[in-house]
């Protein structure tokens, strides 16, 4: 439909059917849904199968006015049928293809069903593991969240958004809400500009460059002003600075918590603030009540309602629903496949973290009695927030050991459930055979209904009593593992040191038991890497790497000093880091970092260097690059892989800047004993912030010293110092020297000659 046409329909419209556009909603009743669309509903939600969407669909076409079809949405987020790793642990496998293909596959299968528009991928940087919903996002990096939004949004949309498998993707919660005080999902999320312009706001501009259909308005307040009524982010951030000219969409009754909110007194003024601000498409059903409309062309400019409009009948026509309302039914995809079902389990391994593994207990050797403990044991809720009834279903992993080692007498003892009290019994009992059998694995996390939308928990460790069952294995001093299953990083400080093996494995999806089992098995390797750090507790959120310098960093870990120190009664103090920024009970940083995971081999980073050359400053605004290489080496006895990961700091700018920040990472596959250099070109913006106070407001790159880290994880060492000087960028002639050995037993950082 060209646009010629779009403006023929939008002249034939009454003021009900141009509102009706700008609404979605659900109702279980198929006879009110009807009765919704003869009044002008453009958008309605799936209706649960192809047939009962193509009869809704064939409601609009062939019984309305205009026959203008609908847009069908769906929270489509990590899987359809076929249910794949949540979105966070998609990030932990530094993989953007796995999200891609995760999210071509589920808009294959929903788009079978008669779904053409989904509200996914959620791209809120969040460095607040008690907010449930990070389990939807990419964590706490900026680059993670802009390199896995933009792949999903080219799975889902494919190279043709009216392509018969394609739906059309929307990026949310635009912006800030992954940060809430305190971490309650729907709370205020107060920032400066700095921080906005420089952490939230380029994912969502990095989706909207990737040609992201649809943009989400988030629930949060940003100055005050809640995002749904923001001129400022939705009309002027959004269109008017990036160009977006999609469709923007209300989240669940976002537009009517302007009325708690306390900025609007009933539904017509939170409609007129909503629309004035730059929202399409209200999700909630107010606009057109009963068919009669709730503004009128007084209320409301028809201006902005016909520039809405447009959008909406673009989308569609984008979509192809004019030339192809309908689904073939027969052609339904209802169940996973063997296909999809292999992509599930051939992707996992790169999503678990191995956080460690001493004496490489893991991969298991051959034993002829295990004990399997802990609620995830013989549970099948392994697929994780936001998934549908209609998902299909995980097995149990105690079943799936038993397949794979037919001759193993694998005992089970429940010893915890997720959520019980008062279950001592069941830890004595599972005590006594982990004893007896002399091995054990506890099965352990929260379970998928508590990590997610409105599940924020103001304790991170692992809940009910499974902590007092570890403790009681430990006490048996029999060799054991512990796998997590969790939606968030959780705190787990009171009993790592405690456990040999820990393998973090996040919510797997329906292909959980038989991706887990292998990888204990060895037949396949862990390779993942912490998207979020992990907090040695509760209190010390957030914590995340890419935080700022402060004016007195800490340099050693808390003390609880007294006010008179005796260092023969209290040892040593370093009284001058006394006044400096950390917390007297806890050691420094996080338990566990961002960008950390082991592997069952080993990894040797050396010989960091430089591309000889220089660079002018104003060169390296006009796209000039520079490059680093290091050289990777598998050190271990078998094949492996690596994640190398590369950080800068800005030593001395205008503006405090991040201790690090993630620019670039590969996934590296090495045979045993294998070497390669492995190459990275950097540019303008992997040195550039955005500041007001630059002579341009905007993102640039000031002159000065710049830092360079490679390795493993966050806390990988110094590689090269580059001064970027005006007018010359002159690159360090002065190699550092790098070595950074990475094992099963510990992640070890150092500089060495």
């Amino acid at each position: 439909m060209s646009d010629r046409r779009i403006e023929d329909l939008l002249a034939r419209m009454t003021w009900a059917e141009k509102l009706g556009q700008l609404q979605i909603t659900y109702h279980p009743d198929p006879a009110r849904t009807r009765a919704l669309i003869s009044a002008g509903m453009g958008s309605i939600f799936w209706q649960g199968d192809a047939e009962a969407t193509n009869a809704m669909q064939r409601h609009a076409v062939e019984n309305t006015r205009l026959g203008i079809p609908l847009l069908v949405g769906l929270d489509v987020i990590h899987g359809q049928r076929t249910i794949f790793p949540t979105p966070l642990a998609l990030a932990a496998s530094f993989e953007p293809r796995h999200a891609e293909q995760v999210a071509s596959v589920s808009g294959r299968e929903a788009a079978s069903g008669g779904v053409n528009w989904t509200f996914s991928p959620m791209i809120d940087v969040s460095r607040d593991p008690r907010w449930g919903r990070i389990v939807e996002g990419f964590g706490e990096d900026v680059l993670l969240n802009s390199c896995f939004g933009a792949a999903m949004v080219r799975g889902y949309q494919g190279d043709d958004l009216s392509a018969a498998d394609a739906i059309a993707a929307t990026a949310k919660h635009f912006v800030g809400y992954g940060q809430p005080e305190g971490g309650r999902d729907y709370n205020t999320a107060d920032m400066s500009e700095y921080r906005l312009r420089n952490v939230y706001l380029p994912p969502f501009q990095a989706v909207v460059e990737a040609g992201a259909a649809s943009v989400m308005a988030s629930f949060n307040t940003i100055d005050g002003l809640p995002v749904h009524a923001n001129r400022r982010l939705l009309t002027g951030v959004l269109r008017e600075e990036w160009g977006f000219d999609g469709v923007t969409v209300g989240d669940a009754d976002g537009v009517m918590n302007l009325i708690p909110h306390g900025i609007a007194a009933n539904a017509a003024d939170a409609l007129k603030l909503a629309f004035a601000a730059g929202l399409n498409v209200e999700m909630g059903g107010n606009v057109v009540a009963d068919g009669v409309p709730t503004l009128s062309e007084a209320e409301l400019s028809p201006v902005v309602v016909d520039a809405a409009v447009r959008r909406v009948l673009a989308l569609k026509t984008a979509l192809g629903l004019f030339e192809r309302p309908y689904v073939v039914a027969e052609r339904e995809i209802v169940a996973a496949t063997p296909e999809h079902r292999d992509i599930a389990r051939r992707m996992a391994p790169d999503t678990m973290v191995l956080l460690k593994n001493d004496g490489d207990l893991l991969p298991l050797a051959d034993r002829e009695r295990i004990l399997v403990t802990g609620p995830y044991a013989e549970s099948t809720d392994h697929l994780g927030a936001w998934v549908q009834a209609f998902a299909t279903p995980a097995g149990r992993i105690v079943d799936a050991l038993r397949e794979r080692l037919p001759g193993t007498d694998v005992v089970v003892s429940a010893g915890a459930s997720f959520l019980g009290t008062d279950e001592a019994a069941l830890r004595a009992a599972a005590a006594s055979q982990a004893a007896e059998i002399g091995f054990a694995i506890v099965f352990a996390g929260e379970p998928s209904n508590i990590s997610g939308e409105a599940a924020s928990r103001s304790d991170l460790r692992l809940p009910g009593e499974q902590e007092a069952l570890i403790h009681a294995i430990a006490d048996t001093g029999v060799p054991f593992v512990v796998v997590l299953e969790s939606g968030r990083p959780l705190v787990v400080s009171d009993w790592f040191d405690r456990a040999p093996a820990v393998l973090q494995a996040w919510h797997l999806g329906t292909e959980a038991p038989a991706a887990i089992v292998s990888a204990l098995m060895g037949e396949t390797a862990p390779s993942g890497k912490l998207p979020a750090s992990f907090p040695r507790s509760s209190g010390q959120v957030p914590t995340h790497y890419s935080h700022d310098n402060t004016g007195r960093p800490a340099t050693t870990g808390g003390s609880m000093a007294p006010t008179t120190w005796d260092p023969a009664l209290h040892g040593p103090n370093n009284v001058d880091d006394k006044y400096a920024s950390k917390y007297l009970d806890l050691d420094l940083g996080p338990l566990l970092p961002f960008g950390h995971g082991l592997t069952y081999t080993r990894f040797e980073y050396s010989g960091a260097r430089l591309r000889e050359g220089d660079v002018a400053l104003n060169a390296l605004r006009d796209g000039a690059t520079f490059g680093l290489e290091i050289t990777l080496t598998n050190v271990g006895d078998r094949a492996g892989d690596e994640v190398v990961q590369l950080y800068t700091h800005d030593v001395v700018a205008h503006r405090v800047q991040p201790v690090r920040v993630l620019r670039r990472f590969t996934r590296v596959h090495l045979e045993a004993g294998e070497s390669r250099a492995v190459s990275f070109e950097l540019g303008f913006d992997d040195l550039a912030f955005w500041s007001e106070s630059h002579s341009v407001p905007g993102f640039d790159v000031e002159p000065g010293a710049f830092e360079v880290f490679i390795g493993g994880s966050s806390e990988a060492p110094l590689a090269a110092r580059i001064t970027v000087g005006a007018p010359q960028h002159a690159l360090s002639r002065e190699p550092i020297a790098h070595r950074y050995a990475r094992s099963t037993q510990a992640s070890t950082t150092g500089v060495a000659s």
